[in-house]
């Protein structure tokens, strides 16, 4: 029903910059509450950023004032701008919609902050 597409990530290196985009298909966008997740190696999945229809937004402690989440209902598209990037952040980014439709999944993007 819902089939979301991530874009965006690739290799930067530390202090530099990058911005995913999510593409949504099917459903009602607007009334989805649109999440960034993300999962290093071994470790679980977290949430990173998320913004509801209207859009007010919360994040995890360890991007806030690095990370802006946002979402243009009219496009069917969330992004997710990075800056001041470390290794930490380093991961497979996952875009999630979650709405009466049920939570669907992203097949993820990877982004690796290395010099």
């Amino acid at each position: 029903q819902v089939q979301l597409v991530e874009s965006g990530g690739g290799l930067v290196q530390p202090g530099g910059s990058l911005r995913l985009s999510c593409a949504a298909s099917g459903g009602s966008f607007s009334m989805s509450v649109m999440g960034w997740y993300r999962q290093a190696p071994g470790n679980q999945r977290e949430l990173v950023a998320r913004i509801f229809g209207a859009g007010a937004t919360n994040y995890a402690d360890s991007v806030k004032g690095r990370f802006t989440i946002s979402r243009d209902n009219a496009k069917n598209t969330v992004w997710l701008q990075m800056d001041s990037l470390s290794a930490e952040d380093t991961a497979v980014y996952y875009c999630r919609s979650d709405s009466r439709y049920g939570v669907y999944w992203g097949q993820g993007t990877q982004v690796t902050v290395s010099s």
